[in-house]
């Protein structure tokens, strides 16, 4: 009998060691429930938020910039047509000169003298005409008489006809001796600066010396500059107007410091032909200088622009993204999911970009908190109250 009861009392001892333990873990059992219901109680996270501004439409001037050079409308080499010893060089290097003015002065005696020498003959052909206009009218009153033969008065007729062609070739000796004589004088045969001289008194000069200075007109003055033939159709599309008119365009420069040219320009000339290689024209434009700030091959910035600002669509050039597929922008809907818009952008003005295609006015664009966004997400405009627990957003559907 002791020994059965010892044995049942060693089986109880397991048993309650299983009620402490489960004693023991019930509570904390409890508690890891508990929290796992509260923790899925919870609320969810709260959606990015992200800055918007709405796509307004401003005034803006189109503009297109362009690489130019200047160009002076007319440059002259001056050159001697005789030869002789230069006597006066008549101007300051650098200097502005007129036209007429007098440059250089070749020596003149020998000239002077082959216009003397050519006079003589001419006076001297026109004696012997008179002479033999006289001997064909004496002939020519015996022969009525015929108390000469006509031969004789054949005769006299061709004297006279020599002689009013001796007359004439004289007279154009003395008119090319007086043309070579005027050569001394070398004039200015247009307004502009005249540059370095070639050669200075003394020196001997005649047509095989080559340029002895240039001039080179001021004002006004070319700028030229080329244009591709898409950049061409872009600019014809923007100036065309519902009505049909154009929108009228100045041409503005802006030199190598920066700094805008203060006188706009008038573009009057396009290339009839496309340059194959860059497939461009060439366009000109003209401009005052009368400060000559503008210099004959210069480098510019050339500034096709509007003159009058036109109703465009812009928005914040922060907002304005890339990718392979072109550019784009993010757009908050009005049931605050984000959008992707593909747009075409046209010029920028200052820090906004006009858009030409793919957004409207009042679109709520993302320009804060692009980068922590997709397409299709939720978001919280910044600014607006949070949306409260159970409530939809504005404009989300049943």
């Amino acid at each position: 009998m002791s020994m059965r009861t010892v044995g049942l009392a060693g089986a109880a001892a397991p048993a309650r060691m299983r009620l402490l333990a489960a004693a023991i873990l019930m509570p904390l059992l409890l508690a890891a429930c508990g929290e796992k219901k509260a923790a899925s109680d919870a609320a969810p996270p709260p959606p990015p938020s992200v800055g918007v501004t709405p796509a307004v439409v401003k005034g803006v001037s189109q503009a297109y910039d362009f690489v130019g050079r200047i160009k002076a409308i007319n440059t002259v080499q001056l050159r001697a047509r005789v030869e002789g010893f230069l006597e006066k060089v008549l101007f300051r290097e650098g200097d502005d000169v007129k036209t007429g003015q007098l440059l250089y002065q070749i020596e003149k005696d020998q000239l002077q003298a082959q216009v003397d020498q050519a006079k003589a003959n001419v006076a001297a052909a026109q004696a012997t005409e008179v002479n033999a206009q006289l001997q064909y009218d004496r002939s020519v009153a015996l022969a009525r008489n015929q108390n000469i033969p006509q031969a004789t008065v054949d005769q006299n007729r061709a004297a006279l006809e020599s002689a009013k062609a001796t007359v004439l070739q004289t007279q154009a000796a003395l008119t090319q001796a007086l043309v070579n004589l005027s050569y001394t004088d070398i004039k200015a045969p247009i307004d502009g600066r005249i540059g370095l001289t070639a050669y200075t008194e003394g020196n001997l000069v005649n047509p095989a010396s080559g340029v002895l200075d240039t001039i080179v007109s001021q004002d006004p003055i070319y700028v030229l500059f080329p244009v591709s033939v898409r950049q061409l159709e872009d600019i014809r599309a923007a100036r065309q107007q519902e009505n049909g008119s154009l929108i009228k365009i100045e041409i503005l420069v802006r030199l190598a410091s920066g700094k805008d040219y203060p006188h706009p320009g008038v573009w009057n000339y396009t290339d009839p032909q496309v340059d194959q290689t860059t497939d461009t024209l060439t366009m000109r434009a003209t401009l005052p200088n009368p400060e000559r700030q503008l210099i004959d091959g210069q480098f510019v910035t050339v500034v096709i622009k509007e003159r009058k600002e036109q109703p465009r669509l812009v928005v914040p050039q922060a907002a304005l993204q890339v990718d392979q597929a072109g550019y784009y922008v993010l757009v908050v809907a009005p049931d605050h999911k984000v959008e992707q818009r593909r747009v075409t952008t046209g010029p920028t003005q200052d820090t906004d970009i006009v858009i030409q295609g793919g957004l409207k006015e009042g679109d709520q664009v993302i320009v804060e908190g692009v980068q922590k966004v997709r397409p299709g997400q939720v978001v919280q405009i910044s600014g607006e109250a949070p949306e409260q627990p159970g409530k939809k957003p504005p404009g989300a559907g049943g």
